[in-house]
């Protein structure tokens, strides 16, 4: 039997248990054991983590744990190389309404299964967002994120915060049902399909190429607007 001593930092917080929290952790484990393991069956996700020190030099998730290791971790860094693309799971239709309303890329199907998500999160170079810490330990996940709030408003705050998107964010670009960016189209291109009010207050218009849904500045844009300003 071996032991090793966990201390986490932060927000890793979160997945501890009550009495484990912002303190030492003394784990007994056997034979060779990583050091991504070990703080999974404490019940840290493997993607939560970043910078790791064992022994007071710099460690890795794959660093095998020796006897008597003393070994600190960090959250990851808040932020995100290049362009955001999102994957969601199937709870979480109210946040992928959310970001694509900010603009952001969101793949979502309410009928996903966890090994679905797991291959399009690994094939796809997707960020997993999920409330499932246990999809989130799957060996293929790289990127992801496990939200802490049920509220899809809190839901949306902490995604912005935790990969820094308030410079990001360009509202009313994508479709809220399918996901792909909108195109101006000519009001006359469109006009059978308009409601009478519509028609006749209304001259600009966006349309999604993929399912056709037209949007316009109604009564329903300013609401969003009043969503996105309470989101970021």
């Amino acid at each position: 039997m071996s032991t090793a001593y966990f201390l986490f930092h932060g927000r890793l917080n979160d997945f501890l248990q009550r009495d484990q929290k912002g303190g030492q952790i003394t784990l007994d484990f056997r034979g060779r054991q990583t050091i991504k393991h070990l703080a999974e069956s404490l019940g840290v996700p493997h993607p939560e983590i970043g910078k790791i020190e064992v022994n007071g030099l710099n460690g890795a998730p794959g660093t095998i744990t020796q006897d008597g290791d003393h070994i600190e971790i960090q959250p990851i860094e808040n932020g995100c190389p290049g362009e955001p693309r999102f994957l969601l799971d199937c709870h979480l239709g109210r946040l992928s309404a959310h970001l694509r309303m900010l603009g952001f890329d969101c793949w979502y199907q309410n009928d996903y299964e966890d090994s679905k998500l797991a291959e399009i999160a690994s094939q796809g170079e997707r960020i997993l967002l999920t409330r499932d810490r246990r999809l989130l330990m799957k060996k293929v996940i790289v990127q992801g994120y496990c939200l802490r709030s049920l509220d899809p408003l809190e839901q949306t705050e902490e995604v912005v915060q935790r990969f820094e998107l308030k410079d990001k964010i360009q509202p009313f670009h994508r479709c809220l049902r399918c996901n792909h960016p909108l195109e101006t189209v000519e009001k006359d291109a469109i006009l059978e399909r308009l409601e009478p009010l519509t028609r006749k207050y209304f001259d600009e218009f966006h349309i999604c190429p993929n399912c056709g849904q037209i949007y316009w500045k109604g009564s329903h844009y300013e609401r969003m607007q009043k969503l996105i300003e309470q989101m970021v």
